[in-house]
């Protein structure tokens, strides 16, 4: 094993903020190069050759170079260094929406696409290759180049500032280091041991607890914290803390309505889901509303029965009760309902989900499932942008030499200020065949909040965090386990909305009763997880699922309406309006929640209904195939070759028909939800 050495070396992790900015300026300095030359080529020496190939590797090497250095911003504990890197990115997006609006560039690819067709040459290529012709040529018809040159212009100008507002957004939400404060008496009920990692100060004559916005710190709270008035602020600050983006994301979707009409859409939620699987907003509509007229009667019967429980505890409690079921009180009351009807308490589960046990025995479980190991690199030869990263050289199983290597994987795992807040994975190497004929390896990176250790116990993971953890790690796999010809269909370049779909598939191990007990360990004891907690913890999947698929439909819906709206709105009050309308619950004073919605700059843009439409695939994935034996190396090496090697170099729908021998239908996903809901939450 000591013999294996990488055939790629890992990047180095020691960029000063300079050198951030002019190795992003070199890097596309050269890939503008590239362009120049295709754009002088002649028509008729348009070719594969001359065009899509140079076009494709340049993308390629701009990536491996800017993507890195881009990401210093989610981690990095310099400001200046994550200001250098912010900046990075904000040259990066210019220069691809200026080259993406270049038409010298657009005529050689459409006189190349022309040439390969009438000389017979497209039936010749793979098709990958067809597919890096077909998705270049439209590239260039979304970025508007049909359209005359004044309005290239301003269209260019749009984009731009659309970029920069994005940015700003990101850059509010991993900078927010916001605190609320309570006493020890308003924050009875939440555990000790959680209490003892808040920060402790004297303020006047009394003792007060900061506590952060961020999960580990804020979830507690709403779960825990027996006084309503003590969940009521904590949900209204963390609603409120990040209202300087309000204005921004008018901006944005502004902007974006402006953009879509000048490329001739009829909305915005169009111009994105052409490319995806539902290929319209209004199929992506009605999705999302016959969804909620099955879930709607579900969710008004566990709303009652969880109403009947706050009724029952502000009785005993001497608490008055005015009949609502507000947003502060869902997963309290969420909790309580489990410890009640389940007797599970999800502090004494937590006690089993020692870090230091579930991540390398999830790691594991993956290697084994799908034939690789992970070898940690350690000490002088360990290169990572923090102390705490754990960084990883992965090969196949029985790896022998460097032909077997697969690529690196880094995990950061722990909070530290000014860093990503939520969990991700990040593909910052893409793996690709290099001109030579030789392969690039893909390096991808995992950002996590787990908690950390306390004074009185080590870092320990909520089930919720466990499975969060194993869906994360799909992603990484999907980043490390795919072999395409073309960077641009490496891993995760699937269409947005079947990207989600391999993890949430994975999600299901995390109930398995086998998995379970293998990555369980008490803290103090080192016994696993008994049958009977087990079995009272699958039986609280699906409890008030109505309710938690109804709140995935809120933002699903706030999303999609934003983009398909022609005038802008009170943000605010739609925000309010929808949650209460559609979520169920009631809220309190009308806070700027829509400035906590990352998403809406991050990518998912009409595109947050993905998350539950991709669940449909990953239940027929699941059910079709592994539900049968999940940790038969077997099924792993099929969804291997079928689902992660291929990418996004073809359809999806292809590689699901693939996998599952048949096309996908929504039969597993009805019935894990519909079919079991009145055995567990009713």
């Amino acid at each position: 094993m000591a013999s294996l050495i990488p055939p790629q070396a890992p990047p180095k992790w020691n960029h000063t903020p300079e050198e951030v900015l002019s190795i992003t300026k070199q890097a596309l300095a050269q890939n503008k190069a590239v362009s120049d030359k295709v754009a002088a080529l002649s028509e008729a020496e348009c070719n594969f050759e001359t065009v899509f190939l140079p076009l494709a590797n340049a993308e390629a090497e701009v990536l491996i170079i800017c993507e890195p250095l881009a990401f210093y911003q989610n981690v990095s504990t310099s400001k200046e260094l994550r200001d250098a890197s912010n900046q990075a990115e904000v040259l990066q997006r210019d220069f691809d929406v200026e080259e993406s609006m270049r038409p010298d560039v657009f005529k050689a690819k459409t006189a190349a696409e022309k040439n390969l067709r009438k000389s017979g040459e497209w039936e010749r290529l793979s098709d990958e290759q067809r597919r890096l012709v077909e998705k270049m040529v439209l590239d260039g018809k979304r970025a508007g180049l049909a359209l005359p040159e004044k309005e290239r212009e301003v269209l260019m100008k749009l984009k731009k500032e659309l970029s920069q507002a994005c940015l700003d957004f990101s850059k509010n939400f991993n900078e927010e280091d916001g605190l609320i404060s309570f006493t020890l008496e308003e924050l009875d009920g939440v555990p000790s041991d959680v209490i003892s990692g808040y920060n402790k100060r004297t303020e006047g004559s009394k003792e007060v607890y900061d506590i952060t916005f961020k999960t580990p710190d804020i979830f507690p709270i709403f779960k825990f914290a027996h006084n309503p008035a003590t969940r009521r602020g904590a949900q209204e600050g963390y609603e409120d803390r990040l209202k300087q983006n309000v204005p921004l994301l008018e901006k944005v979707l502004d902007l974006r309505r402006r953009i879509a009409a000048m490329l001739g859409y009829d909305t915005w939620a169009d111009y994105i889901t052409e490319v995806k699987m539902v290929k319209s907003g209004k199929n992506a509509e009605n999705f999302l509303d016959e969804l909620e007229v099955k879930l709607r009667p579900v969710g008004e019967k566990e709303r009652k029965i969880l109403l009947q429980l706050k009724k029952e505890e502000h009785d005993k409690r001497g608490l008055p009760f005015d009949g609502e079921f507000y947003i502060w009180d869902y997963r309290y009351y969420d909790r309580v309902y489990v410890e009640k009807t389940l007797d599970l308490d999800e502090s004494l589960v937590k006690e089993y989900f020692p870090v230091s046990v579930v991540v390398p025995t999830i790691l594991k479980i993956y290697q084994d499932l799908l034939g690789v190991k992970f070898i940690e690199i350690k000490n002088d030869n360990k290169d990572v942008w923090h102390p705490e990263v754990q960084q990883f050289a992965v090969w196949e199983k029985d790896a022998k030499d460097e032909s077997a290597f697969v690529g690196y994987c880094y995990l950061d795992l722990f909070p530290r200020a000014a860093k990503y807040s939520h969990a991700a994975v990040w593909g910052l190497l893409p793996g690709y065949e290099l001109p030579s004929g030789k392969r690039h390896y893909p390096l991808t990176a995992m950002v996590a909040n787990l908690a950390k250790p306390t004074p009185e116990r080590p870092a320990l993971m909520r089930h919720d965090d466990v499975t969060t953890f194993f869906h994360e790690m799909g992603h990484v796999f999907h980043g490390l386990l795919s072999r395409t010809k073309y960077a641009r269909f490496h891993g995760t370049s699937v269409a947005r909305d079947f990207v989600e779909a391999p993890s949430q598939m994975l999600e299901n191990w995390c109930w398995e009763p086998k998995v379970l007990e293998k990555m369980s360990s008490h803290y103090k004891t080192q016994e696993p997880l008994s049958p009977e907690l087990i079995d009272k913890m699958i039986r609280s999947r699906y409890v008030n699922v109505g309710l938690f698929y109804l709140r995935q439909l809120f933002f699903a819906k706030f999303d999609l309406k934003v983009h398909v709206d022609k005038e802008a709105v009170d943000y605010t009050k739609l925000w309010n309006d929808l949650r209460e309308s559609i979520s169920l619950v009631k809220g309190g004073k009308a806070q700027p929640g829509q400035g906590t919605f990352g998403h809406i700059v991050g990518g998912y843009d009409a595109g947050y209904y993905g998350y539950t439409y991709s669940l449909v695939f990953a239940a027929d994935m699941y059910a079709t195939v592994f539900k049968k034996d999940p940790l038969n190396p077997a099924l792993g090496k099929l969804y291997r070759d079928k689902i992660l090697l291929v990418g996004g170099s073809r359809d999806e729908t292809d590689s699901l028909e693939d996998f599952l021998g048949r096309s996908p239908n929504s039969d597993a996903f009805l019935e894990e939800i519909f079919g079991k809901v009145a055995n567990a939450s009713l």
